[in-house]
């Protein structure tokens, strides 16, 4: 009787832990497959500045939109240090760190202890550090080389996107950089997390201090567009009210100097994305790699897509299928198999290739029978709970070992039954929002297996609808449970999967196919009005409002009449001076969830 309970107890507990993970994977596949959605979205762009300069009444007024930013030229090469300190006083008031340059251990120190207890850098100090940087970086090549001779180790981080309490964590269990203890850095320091500025101050911080030993890729993220759409532009426009149009100037023209590879011991090439079966490392050393910016001042995509090898290295990915092709998921790079990484190694006689970029469960995968490594540093990506970070150590032998930390505020003190629902719920919320986004034409799609008019289809055409419409790759059959309600039949009623949401709608003058467009497109069209907005007043005239929105809607084939949007602009334009706000007038277009406002 014992043995037999035992048993049984052991075959519930494999059958609960298998559904758990299940519930994981499946909700990770979600918060994935929006992901790369959202950068095909933000890649897609770049056709539609192409089509505003060729369609527009006025190109070279547009141009000029593109070339003439607003901001004080503190990207002159003229300004110094000295300059800084003329320009911008540091009030006795202020208690955070005081640089002075060149730069100290200790002042890192200082830096890593003010961002501990949540302080503030100086404008003016982040400025001379910026200024110093890319003083530092146009030195550097486009191919750094390593050697692990000068040292027993070497650690390769992958993307923080942001999350300060991740670097934090690795220093305190890595040790600070040092010319003992050498660190490269593979891109994607900013956006999506809250603390991208003090990152990106710690990391140039210790590059100023220690060129020699502490090494920076760029990534994909270091981008001007990027940045609009994914928090960072935002996040030092709140924390620099007075000085951030200055900072992400420079910014910029830092970014575009941040070497784009590193080699150790003439073997491991480290890179943020990936390759292609036409990467070529020496074309990419001789690049001008500062060029990348400058090609339409809109940030590196446009450039890049007439110059596909940046584009490579920047957003590919790894498959296990041989061949080449284009990365249609994320809309740039490409997915590269086995022999490609092959073909490059035996071209370069390179061994290893380490690689960032992707979200990975445990902080690292390996792929390509061990060739290619990626690198992952930014636990809790998705969400609490959601993932481990990972950080790689080579030995002069260039084995690697692997560190896994996760950094926990909240999840000590939930089971882990606690932890995959409160994962689930996350992608399932920002699942439905794109569901509702998308409303119209999944109830076409709907009705196109509803012959009869009945409201209800079978699961296989529901799941069929779902992936025509949305092509997220997702295991509709799975999720059915928790989007739509069946009747007792086994048919889905379809429209129950729009039931808990609704349209946030800021005046009855948004019909409700207008309001659906302006959701769906919400995010494209504030990353357009912010470049439009020269003077970062958060105002655009109504004229360059409507004749944007008729570019926008002509280039993508959405059919809106042009005078449902003019009454829409016309009636929020409240003191009929021209001009809107048009960040206020766009976040009001987005979906509500019922059940979360009724609670609040």
């Amino acid at each position: 009787t014992v043995i037999r309970a035992a048993i049984l107890i052991q075959k519930w507990y494999r059958f609960t832990m298998a559904r758990l993970e299940m519930r994981r994977r499946y909700s990770l596949s979600i918060f994935q497959s929006i992901e790369y959605a959202d950068e095909q979205d933000q890649l897609q762009l770049s056709n539609f500045f192409t089509f505003m300069l060729d369609h527009c009444a006025h190109p070279d007024s547009v141009s000029q939109i593109f070339t003439s930013p607003s901001a004080p030229q503190v990207a002159d090469e003229g300004l110094c240090l000295k300059e800084f300190e003329k320009k911008i006083d540091v009030p006795d008031s202020y208690y955070g760190p005081r640089l002075s340059f060149p730069l100290t251990a200790e002042d890192a120190n200082a830096l890593l202890h003010a961002f501990r207890n949540e302080q503030l850098l100086h404008a003016r100090y982040v400025l001379q550090l910026l200024s110093e940087t890319r003083r530092v970086l146009k030195e550097m090549p486009n191919i750094t080389h390593l050697s692990t001779s000068y040292s027993k180790e070497i650690t390769v981080c992958g993307d923080l996107h942001g999350n300060l309490d991740d670097l934090l964590l690795i220093f305190y269990k890595n040790g600070l950089p040092s010319e003992q203890n050498r660190y490269v850095f593979n891109g994607d320091f900013v956006d999506r997390g809250k603390n991208s500025m003090e990152i990106l101050i710690i990391l140039f911080a210790f590059l100023l201090i220690y060129p020699n030993d502490l090494h920076l890729n760029r990534g994909n993220h270091e981008d001007y567009i990027m940045n609009l759409r994914y928090g960072f532009t935002k996040e030092v426009s709140k924390k620099y009210k007075d000085h951030w149009k200055q900072i992400l100037c420079l910014l910029r023209d830092v970014f575009s100097w941040l070497p784009l590879a590193t080699i150790i011991d003439s073997k491991v090439l480290i890179l943020h994305g990936g390759i292609s079966d036409t990467t070529d490392l020496d074309f990419l050393n001789a690049l001008e790699r500062n060029k990348v910016r400058d090609h339409i001042d809109v940030g590196i995509i446009l450039f890049s897509l007439k110059n596909s090898a940046i584009l490579d290295i920047l957003w590919s990915d790894p498959r296990s299928q041989n061949g080449c092709t284009p990365n249609k998921c994320r809309g740039g790079g490409c997915y590269f198999g086995p022999d490609v990484t092959a073909k490059l190694f035996d071209r370069y006689n390179l061994k290893m290739l380490i690689r960032s970029h992707e979200f990975k469960p445990e902080g690292y995968e390996i792929s390509h029978d061990g060739k290619v490594i990626t690198i992952f540093s930014a636990s809790n990506y998705y969400e609490e709970g959601s993932n481990r970070g990972a950080y790689i150590k080579l030995n002069p032998e260039l084995t690697p070992r692997f560190v896994q930390y996760q950094v926990s505020k909240f999840t000590r003190r939930q089971n882990l039954r606690e932890r995959v629902g409160t994962i689930e719920s996350a992608a399932l919320k920002s699942l439905r929002e794109k569901i509702y986004a998308h409303r119209s034409e999944l109830t076409s799609a709907f009705a196109q297996y509803d012959i009869n008019g009945t409201g209800r289809i079978s699961v296989n055409d529901w799941a069929e609808a779902m992936e025509s419409v949305l092509q997220l790759e997702l295991p509709w059959r799975m999720l059915r449970p928790q989007l739509v309600q069946m009747n007792p039949d086994g048919e889905v009623d379809f429209m129950s999967c729009f039931y808990d949401l609704k349209m946030g709608q800021p005046t009855k003058e948004a019909q409700p196919a207008l309001a659906e467009t302006l959701c769906r497109y919400r995010k494209d069209l504030e990353i357009i009005f912010n470049i439009i907005d020269k003077d970062h007043s958060g105002l655009i005239s109504f004229e360059e409002f409507s004749q944007t929105w008729r570019l926008f809607t002509s280039h993508l084939g959405i059919e809106v009449e042009d005078d449902s949007i003019d009454k829409l602009v016309l009636s929020i334009d409240y003191n009929k001076d021209g001009h809107i706000d048009f960040n206020e007038f766009l976040e009001a277009f987005h979906v509500v969830h019922r059940l979360e406002k009724k609670a609040n």
